[in-house]
């Protein structure tokens, strides 16, 4: 059987301050067509397939489209649960209608955690959907008050599985969790940590042949090859800008055992962190016109007059700009320097601001203009 494991998606996310829907439409396009020239026999979306509770009307028709495509033009089967992003009501909508269609969304725990039965030329492949939970629905669901943590419900959640199922079977287990080992980046909502720690051991997974997972956001294994996050669809803060996304292929043969492929997802703007003197960057020489979303970082110590304005008339997808020197200097600051400053004169600031942007303290001649320059501006404001 050959399984498209994705995650994820996000829809509806805005990035400082962008709408990424045209981006993620882009993306989402490539996911058709790789599923249109690799023909899995089912789709596996972990998790997260809007930003938010209550998604944007953009992102509820991308994803009406994209699922339309796959299901009703391509006849692949998808499986989908929530992720902590996503509305478990909302999602849950329609679901039993759904099914006809071979679209199975789980959001909830329910009934006696009956897994979705693919069959290929071997037999029965079980996918156990297992949508994002806080504790205390786990606690309510099996009316056991020992469950107190993210760790402690997943395993009362597989002891179900494994005593209701026949585990020397294939079995895939689906999931919206924070594995114990996993590396993350600054895009990913943390998981409540209500009733304990939010992490997971991944070693209560060992029974499946094997793990998809949704919410962390780099592509990645955790302590097993077929334990694993297939990663978000785009970068979705600079901290994943070393990132390759892509979508995992997972090839199983009649004895549950996983040979895995990773297909590349190509941004139409990637998410870029540039570091720079500003002449090198207005010349071309450091990087050539672009309209990738863009930190740039800018080496230069002197005083630099709208450098965002000019940078954007070759780079209009800046997002973030930033002078490292000051920011370095920046990162020293704590408490009791802002509590200083607060008590300095005018004069006293703007020496602290000429240090912090020189690297050096402001000559005797200059103190001597400034302190002019300084007192006339406050006898203008005390003539308004």
């Amino acid at each position: 059987m050959k399984i498209l494991h994705t995650a994820d998606w996000h829809l509806g996310k805005i990035v400082n301050s962008v709408h990424m829907t045209e981006d993620q439409s882009y993306i989402l396009d490539q996911i058709i067509s790789i599923a249109k020239e690799e023909k899995p026999d089912v789709i596996v979306i972990a998790g997260d397939l809007y930003d938010r509770s209550i998604p944007p009307k953009e992102a509820v028709e991308l994803l009406n489209n994209v699922l339309t495509s796959l299901i009703a033009e391509l006849r692949i089967p998808v499986l989908a649960i929530s992720g902590n992003h996503d509305s478990p009501d909302r999602l849950e909508f329609g679901n039993q209608l759904f099914k006809a269609q071979q679209l199975y969304i789980e959001t909830k725990l329910k009934g006696d955690l009956k897994p979705v039965t693919i069959h290929d030329e071997h037999g029965p492949v079980h996918f156990h959907l297992i949508p994002y939970i806080e504790p205390a629905d786990a606690r309510s669901f099996f009316e056991d008050d020992n469950i107190q943590s993210h760790q402690s419900a997943m395993k009362a959640i597989i002891n179900h599985i494994e005593k209701h199922n026949d585990m020397t079977e294939r079995h895939v287990f689906v999931g919206h969790a924070f594995i114990a080992g996993g590396m993350e980046s600054e895009s990913e909502e943390r998981l409540s940590m209500i009733g304990g720690s939010p992490y997971v051991d991944a070693n209560l997974f060992r029974v499946f042949r094997y793990v998809a997972l949704g919410h962390l956001h780099q592509p990645q294994r955790v302590t097993s090859d077929v334990i694993r996050y297939s990663g978000s669809i785009l970068k979705y803060s600079f901290s994943e800008s070393t990132h390759n996304k892509s979508v995992t292929l997972v090839d199983m043969d009649q004895h549950g055992t996983c040979t895995l492929s990773f297909v590349p997802l190509v941004p139409k703007r990637d998410m870029r962190v540039i570091e720079s003197y500003f002449d090198e960057l207005m010349s071309g020489e450091a990087l050539e016109s672009t309209e990738d979303y863009l930190h740039i970082r800018l080496l230069d110590d002197g005083q630099l007059i709208d450098p965002m304005g000019k940078l954007r008339k070759r780079y209009p997808n800046i997002l973030r700009l930033e002078r490292k020197v000051l920011t370095s200097k920046m990162q020293l600051n704590d408490l009791n320097r802002i509590r200083q400053k607060q008590q300095m004169t005018h004069l006293q600031l703007f020496e602290s601001f000429y240090e912090e942007m020189k690297g050096a303290t402001i000559p005797e001649e200059r103190q001597g203009q400034m302190a002019k320059i300084v007192q006339s501006l406050v006898e203008q404001e005390r003539e308004k």
